[in-house]
């Protein structure tokens, strides 16, 4: 029976990547012929992405076969074994998609992490966040389309299967830090790597063919100077809204620079100036001040583009020397400005860190944090301060168990799992998006 439902679930998938062939669309073929790929792979997640994926391609096909049938009755052509014909094929995709759901299929697809469930919703997660920019965008807004284009759609099977693979990886990591900080460097890697070859004449890696500086502080300022442009600010209030101030830990461009130059310095990070992390408040008044001036003073692009390089450059200044003496972030809990609009507005998003009543305050999540989010007075009150990104450092060093996130409903490892899986689905979209 086993080998019968992987041969009906395989079939459902030729059939449907047929189908696309025959509609010219060589990427949609690849796409799902990627998907078959998972089978021999035995992975416990796919499943849980194979069925549905089946599924939708025999709700295609019956879209087919409905159109079909509709032209040969308006022709007056015979119709009976057309009909016959995509009824079986519709019938082979509804087989295999069930028999993903069954014991069988849960007792064959039995190797990985014991995390199907999370996996497979980062998956369709990252799949419909890509199609959704992909069919809303009045440009190929994804590099596969850009040089074949029609092949974004094995790129956005791609990217889900990695956010698939990197979920499962980090929950069932009991140390989250080491595998965060190389995901997330991963990314910054891929940003400015594009930005490189932008800059070196290739426009095709640019997401508007604009340039514009990769500094944070310009998510706010650069709207103000400007009287408009307001996309980013929107994508990083909407990122605040999904994982509150998770941006700061996994989804920022550059902050994977200063917590490289943190790890490279110091084992235990450093006890900063206690009000060392209040020069945000200067550094976002300068940010908002400056373009708001500069606007006001019919300043021109070159100027306002020499004040934003000045800024960025300090910042980079700050990571190379203040961050890896202190082993610190410093850049990011003392100079950057969005890191406190982050901490402060991430507190609308329900998620939250927190410690249970087994907290000794023995301090060995304070040495996991390069966020100076848990000195003496938090680990008193039982909660991260406010400079905290819920990167989760801290959950796997505590000895007892007692730091763990929290989400209204949830158990902290249900909201652990949940958490990890939007995080890592958004660093998979903003792969594929996340363009200068």
């Amino acid at each position: 029976m086993t080998g019968a439902g992987l041969t009906v679930l395989a079939l459902g998938l030729g059939l449907y990547a047929a189908h696309a062939l025959r509609l010219g669309q060589a990427g949609l073929v690849a796409a799902t012929l990627a998907l078959a790929a998972l089978i021999p792979t035995r992975r416990r997640f796919a499943p849980y992405v194979l069925g549905p994926a089946v599924l939708l391609a025999g709700l295609a096909l019956a879209a087919a076969a409905r159109d079909m049938l509709a032209f040969r009755l308006a022709a007056g052509l015979p119709y009976m074994r057309l009909t016959a014909i995509m009824a079986g094929v519709v019938g082979v995709c509804l087989a295999g998609g069930l028999f993903c759901f069954s014991d069988r299929a849960r007792q064959f697809f039995r190797r990985g992490p014991q995390t199907p469930v999370p996996q497979a919703a980062a998956f369709w997660l990252t799949a419909g966040l890509l199609a959704l920019a992909r069919g809303k965008v009045a440009f190929p807004i994804l590099l596969a389309d850009r040089f074949l284009p029609g092949w974004g759609a094995l790129e956005i099977v791609l990217l889900g299967g990695y956010a698939a693979w990197l979920s499962g990886r980090v929950l069932a990591a009991p140390r989250t830090g080491a595998l965060r900080s190389r995901y997330w460097a991963l990314f910054s890697l891929v940003f400015f790597a594009q930005l490189g070859l932008g800059l070196a004449g290739a426009t095709i890696f640019l997401m508007t063919g604009a340039l514009h500086l990769p500094v944070p502080a310009l998510i706010v300022a650069g709207p103000i100077y400007r009287g408009g442009g307001y996309f980013m600010p929107l994508l990083y209030l909407t990122t605040l809204l999904l994982v509150g101030p998770g941006w700061c830990s996994h989804l920022c461009y550059i902050g994977a620079a200063d917590d490289a130059c943190a790890r490279l310095g110091r084992k235990t990070p450093k006890r900063l100036p206690r009000r060392l992390p209040f020069l945000r408040v200067a550094t976002l008044a300068l940010a908002v001040c400056g373009a708001a001036g500069l606007r006001l003073a019919g300043a021109d692009t070159a100027t306002a583009v020499i004040a934003a390089a000045a800024f960025g450059l300090v910042g980079l200044g700050i990571m190379g020397t203040a961050s890896r003496r202190a082993g610190v972030m410093v850049h990011c809990t003392a100079y950057c400005p969005i890191g406190l609009v982050g901490n402060v507005l991430g507190k609308l998003s329900p998620w939250r860190m927190r410690m249970d009543a087994g907290c000794d305050a023995c301090g060995r999540c304070a040495r996991a944090c390069r966020y100076l989010a848990l000195t003496p007075a938090d680990l008193a009150a039982g909660r991260p301060g406010l400079s905290c990104t819920l990167c989760g450092d801290c959950v796997g060093a505590c000895p007892h168990g007692s730091m763990g996130y929290r989400f209204p409903g949830l158990s902290p490892q249900a909201a652990r799992a949940a958490y990890f899986t939007l995080v890592v689905s958004l660093h998979a979209v903003f792969l594929g998006v996340a363009r200068i």
